[in-house]
């Protein structure tokens, strides 16, 4: 049999860079075609024009498919190449997409946004799913939580952000019982990946497993005690680590944010969640049958 190539989409993010590495520094058997819509190391993929990609590497070489680009361009991407150019699909073995845990933890938002975030991606990972099987493709959508982390020159845009707002002021209230979180970093959610790439070469996915598979880091914390961990994780001279956390009780910190309705329900929305448990998903060790990673794994930002 030919050796399998991975096609990995959205190299050009955290944890696209964190699963390159991670195959360099594994010394994988396996050749890794990179794309991206603007790393000019990368072959160029647009998910929003499927009639000019052309897939690398080996023509009709079996082949394994990572995105972790947007699943909403992915989904539209994937049917238009299976109706109208499914030679460019031939070799291709299984698919491995990255969706969010948005798709579970907002279902009941209140703002409007929210809400229609959560029929953003669970169509879209219907209509996957059904393209797949379509296909006859083993397919694995993961639902990662809060990712963070910097890997290479890429670093996330959810706690780097908070670690930036620490920086900046002298004092941050935070609600005094805040709810669970379970963050995950780049780097793990690429180790995850990248077992899932062994386990199908080696023989194929565990069936007992879902096709959608909600992912979190080793850790759950609350929102308080994540805020301190990070704090304490950064370099003694970083600004962020004399940011005083004032804790508050929850009535008043919730009255004192209440303007925020008007100008961002949205917002309003995001701070209310502080307190709401945002955990209780498969940890990452469980599927790489590792030691758990304690929260934060580094590096930050």
């Amino acid at each position: 049999m030919a050796l399998m190539h991975i096609h990995l989409f959205g190299a050009a993010t955290p944890t696209g860079e964190a699963l390159k590495q991670q195959f360099c520094s594994t010394d994988s058997a396996l050749p890794l075609v990179a794309y991206s819509r603007r790393a000019p190391s990368c072959l160029p993929a647009d998910f929003t024009d499927p009639d000019a990609f052309h897939p690398g590497g080996v023509p009709n070489s079996p082949a394994l498919w990572i995105s972790f680009g947007p699943i909403w361009l992915l989904s539209p991407f994937m049917d238009r190449l299976a109706r109208a150019y499914p030679e460019r699909l031939q070799g291709l073995r299984a698919l491995i997409a990255c969706s969010s845990s948005s798709a579970i933890t907002k279902r009941f938002a209140a703002n409007r946004f929210d809400r229609e975030l959560v029929v953003r991606l669970t169509t879209a990972e219907d209509q996957l799913l059904a393209t797949c099987r379509r296909l006859q493709l083993p397919c694995r959508i993961f639902r990662p939580t809060l990712i963070y982390g910097r890997v290479g020159s890429y670093v996330d845009r959810n706690l780097s952000r908070i670690i930036q707002l620490m920086r900046w002021l002298p004092l941050l209230p935070v609600p005094e019982h805040t709810g669970l979180r379970q963050p995950i970093h780049a780097t793990q959610l690429a180790a995850v990946a990248c077992e899932s790439v062994r386990q199908f070469a080696s023989g194929g996915w565990n069936p007992q497993l879902s096709e959608r598979i909600a992912l979190g880091g080793d850790s759950e914390l609350s929102y308080a005690v994540m805020l301190r961990a990070l704090q304490q994780a950064l370099p003694h001279k970083d600004p962020a680590r004399r940011c005083r956390l004032l804790s508050l009780p929850n009535r008043f910190f919730y009255a004192a944010a209440a303007p925020l309705l008007l100008q961002s329900p949205k917002a309003f929305e995001a701070v209310l969640r502080m307190s709401s448990d945002l955990s209780g998903f498969t940890p990452a060790h469980q599927l790489l049958n590792a030691e758990p990673q304690p929260f934060p794994v580094l590096p930050l930002i």
